[in-house]
């Protein structure tokens, strides 16, 4: 969404002309929020205030910025994040990998089981489900599609597609494969996301991907909340169960040192797996149904703390 976005500024907005990855690459730091605002208006209709930020989607955009550390780098790449979860919380949680290295053409597909997922180390939804390895391997056009996505990704830093989310730049780029836990479409996987705001988690939910998403929020009082982040899903009450307690817990010692950290599970069969750490959750634009709560986060979030 976000590669996408460069492309539909309108010429009466700006006078550059349309942005490409080498032009936001080769862009000298001191221009990001020049070129950061241009994309918040594009995206919320809304001048962003770097200055004085007040709305949660403002105080993202001032995290992106200016409060990018080595650790949220290491901890953004899904290779290195792992050793770091395991000193944390232990390596009971973490997903099992089958392989990690940096070529397509390098992948021991005949070691993998029935079905993985591949993923770059180093961005966001860069990865492709393999179901069926058999049918995968007789299909010639899809291997080459899928091989020219990595072969391509493998070239690239996400920062510049991700709305200048900084922990991004300088990831080394691998290739990492993991256990497909569940299948996607099937078996209607279970996640919860838990909003961590100054080293506290006071917003948590559970999604349900079925079609539409089900989705439940709580407040820290575990109390359902009407909170929608976007509008493509349904809400449904739910009492929290000792899934949802557990990744309260466990988040609260994987985001103890930061301003803000959405830490993420996966559930399968009962059992809980660190997914991954977001420190600046859908890059600061989120559509809220209610304009309120983007207010009501935002005073949740101190800038000025440690």
């Amino acid at each position: 969404m976000l590669k996408e976005l460069w492309k539909k500024f309108k010429k009466e907005d700006i006078d550059e002309p349309p942005y490409d990855y080498d032009f936001l690459i080769n862009l000298d730091e001191r221009e990001y929020p020049k070129y950061l605002k241009k994309m918040f208006y594009n995206m919320t209709g809304k001048k962003l205030n770097l200055k004085h930020p007040k709305t949660f989607n403002e105080k993202i955009q001032w995290l992106k910025l200016y409060d990018t550390t080595p650790l949220k780098t290491k901890l953004t790449d899904k290779v290195l994040v792992r050793d770091w979860v395991k000193e944390k919380i232990g390596e009971n949680y973490l997903k099992p990998v089958l392989w990690i290295g940096e070529k397509f053409d390098d992948i021991p597909f005949e070691k993998l089981p029935e079905k993985f997922i591949i993923k770059a180390n180093h961005g966001c939804k860069w990865h492709y489900i393999i179901k069926n390895k058999n049918e995968f391997l007789n299909n010639d056009v899809l291997i080459k599609i899928v091989k020219s996505h990595f072969d391509g990704w493998m070239q690239q830093t996400f920062f510049p597609w991700a709305g200048f989310e900084m922990q991004y730049k300088e990831i080394t780029p691998k290739i990492l494969i993991e256990s497909l836990l569940c299948d996607i479409i099937n078996e209607k996987p279970e996640e919860i996301e838990v909003y961590c705001f100054n080293g506290k988690p006071k917003i948590f939910q559970r999604i349900k991907y079925s079609y539409p998403r089900i989705v439940t929020v709580f407040d820290e009082n575990y109390k359902n909340l009407d909170l929608k982040f976007m509008h493509d899903y349904v809400l449904e009450p739910y009492n929290a169960d000792e899934n949802i307690k557990l990744a309260i817990e466990l988040s609260k010692k994987l985001s103890k040192d930061f301003k803000l950290a959405r830490v993420d599970w996966l559930i399968n069969k009962s059992q809980l797996y660190f997914n991954e750490i977001t420190f600046t959750p859908f890059s600061g634009f989120y559509r809220f149904e209610d304009e309120k709560w983007n207010f009501k986060l935002g005073n949740m979030l101190d800038l000025r703390k440690d």
